[in-house]
C-alpha cells in the first residue's frame, strides 16, 4: 500500500524531527560536549554494531524464528540508539546531555555500519533475501531528521532563550502527538501481521530486547544515570531507520510488520525501563542542569 507507507514516513520524520528539536531546546554545547568526552564510546560502539547483531542471530538460530522475524530483528539490531532515547533520558531524569550527544553521533555510524551488518548478517539467516542499501539516502534522512533538528535546538537555546521559551512545550506536544498518531496507524497497517505473531517469537523478542538493555547497561561505565542512557539506547533500536529500510528492500512481505512488532515490544520496554527507574530507581538529577534553562 503505497498511500499507507507515504503516510507512516510523513508522521514519523516529523515527529523524530520535533521530539529532536525540542530536546536540544533543553541542553547546552558544552554540555553534550563533555558528557561525549567522558564516554566510552568506541566500546559503546562496538557492543552496538557487533555483539547486539550477534545476539540477535543467535537468538533468530536457537529459538529458530522465521525469516521474516529474523529479517526484521536483525535490521533493528542493525539500527542503534532510537531518537526516543532522550525523551526516554528526560523521562527517567537520567543523563539528558549524554543522551541527546550519542543519539546525534550515531547516525553518521549508521550510515556506514547499518548496511555493512545487514550485508553480512542476512546470508546467514535461513531463507533471507540479500538488501540493497542507499548510504548517502539513509545518511540524509537520518541528519535531517535527528542531527540537524538537534544541533538546531541547542543552537536555539543559546541564541534565542526567550524564542526557545515559547517553542518548547508546543513543540513537544506535536512531536509526541505526530508519533502517536504514527504508530497507531502503522500499527493498524500491520495488525494481522501482529496478531499472528507466536509466542515463542515474541519470546525470542522480548529476550533481545532485555539483552541488549543489559549489554548496555554493563558498558555504561560509573554513575547510574549514565548507564541508564547506555542500556536504553543499545536496547532501544532505531524503528524508523529499519522500517525505511524494510520498506525500501522488503515492500509487500511481512518483514515491515515483523519491524513494527518487535518495534512495539521495543517501545514498551523502554517506558517500563523508564518508569522503574523514574519513580523506584537511583534519582539522577542530571537533568536539573537543563531544566534550570527554562
Amino acid at each position: 500500500m503505497p498511500e499507507a507507507e507515504t503516510i507512516v514516513r510523513i508522521l514519523t520524520t516529523g515527529s523524530l524531527g520535533g521530539l529532536l528539536l525540542a530536546v536540544g531546546l533543553r541542553l547546552r554545547w558544552r554540555e553534550i560536549s563533555a558528557a561525549l568526552g567522558s564516554c566510552r564510546i568506541a566500546w559503546v560502539a562496538l557492543a552496538n554494531f557487533l555483539v547486539v547483531p550477534v545476539l540477535a542471530l543467535a537468538i533468530a538460530r536457537v529459538m529458530q524464528l522465521s525469516p521474516d522475524r529474523s529479517v526484521g530483528m536483525l535490521l533493528l539490531a542493525a539500527a542503534p540508539f532510537a531518537p526516543v532515547v532522550p525523551v526516554f533520558a528526560r523521562m527517567a531524569r537520567a543523563d539528558l546531555a549524554l543522551a541527546a550527544g550519542l543519539t546525534s553521533f550515531f547516525p553518521a555510524l549508521c550510515a556506514v555500519f547499518t548496511p555493512v551488518v545487514c550485508q553480512v548478517g542476512l546470508p546467514l539467516l535461513s531463507g533471507a533475501a540479500s538488501v540493497e542499501f542507499r548510504p548517502w539516502f539513509v545518511l540524509g534522512v537520518l541528519l535531517a531528521t535527528i542531527t540537524l533538528p538537534l544541533a538546531l535546538g541547542v543552537t536555539l537555546n543559546h541564541a534565542w532563550p526567550a524564542l526557545r521559551r515559547r517553542l518548547l512545550r508546543p513543540l513537544e506536544i506535536t512531536a509526541e502527538t505526530m508519533g502517536a498518531l504514527s504508530l497507531l496507524f502503522v500499527t493498524a497497517v500491520e495488525f494481522r501481521t501482529i496478531i499472528d505473531t507466536p509466542w515463542q517469537s515474541l519470546l525470542a523478542m522480548v529476550v533481545f530486547i532485555e539483552g541488549s538493555f543489559l549489554l548496555g547497561y554493563a558498558l555504561g561505565g560509573p554513575g547510574p544515570g549514565r548507564r541508564l542512557v547506555i542500556a536504553l539506547g543499545t536496547s532501544n533500536r532505531n524503528i524508523a531507520l529499519a522500517l525505511l529500510v524494510a520498506l525500501d528492500s522488503f515492500g509487500g512481505t511481512p518483514i515491515p510488520g515483523s519491524v513494527v512488532t518487535i518495534g512495539l515490544l521495543l517501545i514498551l520496554s523502554g517506558l517500563l525501563h523508564v518508569g522503574h527507574y523514574r519513580f523506584f530507581g537511583f534519582g539522577a538529577t542530571s537533568i536539573a542542569v537543563s531544566e534550570r534553562h527554562h
